[in-house]
């Protein structure tokens, strides 16, 4: 007995082995099956057939023709898409551009006759000071003209009546603003001081129409330091708030007196009126308007001509 031979012969002939490996690496007719037949809810990948489709072939590695038409057909939309969105986002930043005020060129309405010099440098500075504080007024859509106006008035321009509502485009980023003035009713002059007041009562230095017909004679006696006493805006605002009143009842004022050692009260003379009006300083305007103009209306339908006419209180027209 041969326990330590070297050659060992298996039990199963070489042939059948080699044979039996070859069965088992190959799958079996049932696993075939199962591989490759049709299965529920399993869709196709892809196919190169443009006759042939499937629902999820535009993620697909393989795609056909058609879809890559269609692939092309929304790259090139969305490249149009984007192509307008940076036309229209260039032409609203040159938009902004345009219509902003970098520089604003302040322009006096030419409606004025004055030959005073319209000092345009110090309105164009104050302009760019209200246009640092309100950033979002520096364009011509947004500016608000009645705030600026406001803000020119109260920064030494008592003059600017109002700004125009257009405002002109000089260049690019230079803009004109028109400013309109007021109209002055009354003239104050006294010493080296002139002062004019519209007819709103607003008192201011700066004329740039003809002077007023209308003149206020000083015959008080009472000559403060500078003037500071009797020309103050609540006396000149007086005056002319009453010029004003008057010529709406169409009555013309030609002076404004003054009278002797008072401060308190006014004598008027009105145009073809023969005698002057009192009134008195610290009664309502519009209320002695109208009692003056009802008690020169009754002595014109009565021909009556008194020496002068006193509606210093109300309710009261006193004549002599």
């Amino acid at each position: 007995m041969r326990l330590w031979s070297k050659k060992q012969q298996s039990a199963i002939p070489a042939r059948r082995r080699e044979r039996d490996a070859a069965r088992a690496a190959r799958p079996s007719e049932t696993e075939l099956e199962s591989r490759y037949s049709f299965r529920r809810n399993r869709t196709m990948t892809g196919s190169l057939v443009s006759e042939i489709g499937s629902a999820s072939e535009a993620n697909a590695q393989l795609k056909s023709p058609r879809v890559q038409a269609h692939d092309l057909r929304r790259h090139r939309r969305r490249l149009v898409w984007v192509l307008f969105g940076i036309v229209g986002i260039s032409a609203g930043l040159f938009f902004l551009v345009w219509e902003s005020i970098i520089t604003p060129r302040a322009v006096m309405a030419s409606n004025s006759t004055s030959q005073t010099t319209f000092d345009a440098h110090a309105y164009n500075e104050t302009i760019e000071k209200y246009l640092v504080k309100h950033p979002a007024q520096r364009f011509r859509f947004s500016l608000r003209r009645d705030q600026l106006s406001e803000y020119l008035q109260t920064n030494g321009f008592p003059e600017v009546d109002s700004i125009d509502g257009e405002v002109g485009n000089d260049g690019f980023g230079i803009k004109s603003i028109t400013v309109h003035m007021r109209r002055a009713s009354v003239v104050w002059t006294t010493a080296d001081t002139k002062l004019y007041v519209d007819s709103m009562g607003v008192a201011f230095a700066r004329n740039y129409y003809d002077t007023p017909t209308v003149s206020v004679v000083d015959q008080s006696g009472i000559q403060a330091k500078g003037n500071q006493v009797l020309v103050s805006n609540r006396f000149l605002g007086f005056i002319g708030r009453l010029v004003g009143a008057i010529e709406a009842n169409g009555y013309r004022v030609t002076q404004i007196i003054i009278p002797t050692n008072t401060t308190r009260q006014v004598e008027m003379v009105l145009g073809g009126v023969a005698y002057p009006i009192k009134l008195s300083v610290d009664r309502p305007v519009g209320e002695q308007a109208e009692d003056a103009i009802r008690a020169v209306r009754y002595f014109a339908k009565h021909n009556t001509s008194p020496r002068y006419l006193d509606i210093r209180v109300s309710g009261r027209a006193y004549y002599q």
